[in-house]
């Protein structure tokens, strides 16, 4: 299981021992390949010390992006079946979402499966499913399109909504 969660804490150490879960000995090779299917790879070789590069007491070194996008890779490291990632785009730009939409597509495409938990919506292109919760109780379950259909018709002027309401947490 890998899992991102929504505060993301990366320990004193360097960035390939977070991704790698401070695994002993932990091979370059699958550090890297779950560094470059988070799409971190590159930003990791622009670093001063590259994986080396030391993250600082909870990651204080890196941007939020960057902790971020090095803890989506953590998530990936050996290429876990099930991928839990909660609000895994919160601290992103359009290139960091861009990378975490090729790595959810890679895990499924693997025949992994994410559960995604998310407030803002673009990383729903991604998904098959939504459950889409309010109050802690769940507002509608189905195939991503229809369940979007519903909730634009119950969004539109005039309509009764059906008891659905439109949030932007989708998941």
């Amino acid at each position: 299981m890998g899992y991102l969660p929504q505060s993301v804490e990366l320990f004193t150490g360097s960035i390939a021992e977070n991704i790698a879960r401070f695994e002993p000995e932990a091979p370059a090779e699958a550090v890297m390949a779950a560094a470059i299917e988070a799409g971190v790879h590159q930003l990791i070789l622009q670093l001063p010390d590259g994986y080396e590069t030391q993250v600082g007491e909870d990651g204080t070194n890196l941007s939020a992006g960057q902790r971020q996008r090095i803890a989506l890779a953590r998530a990936l490291y050996r290429d876990p079946f099930l991928v839990v990632l909660d609000e895994p785009n919160s601290n992103l730009d359009p290139e960091g979402e861009a990378a975490l939409a090729r790595a959810i597509t890679g895990v499924k495409a693997r025949g992994g499966v994410v559960l995604l938990v998310a407030h803002r919506p673009a990383v729903l292109s991604t998904v098959d499913l939504v459950l889409l919760m309010r109050a802690g109780a769940a507002q509608a379950f189905g195939p991503r399109d229809e369940i979007l259909a519903q909730l634009n018709r119950a969004n539109q002027p005039g309509r009764d909504s059906g008891g659905l309401a439109v949030v932007p947490q989708r998941a």
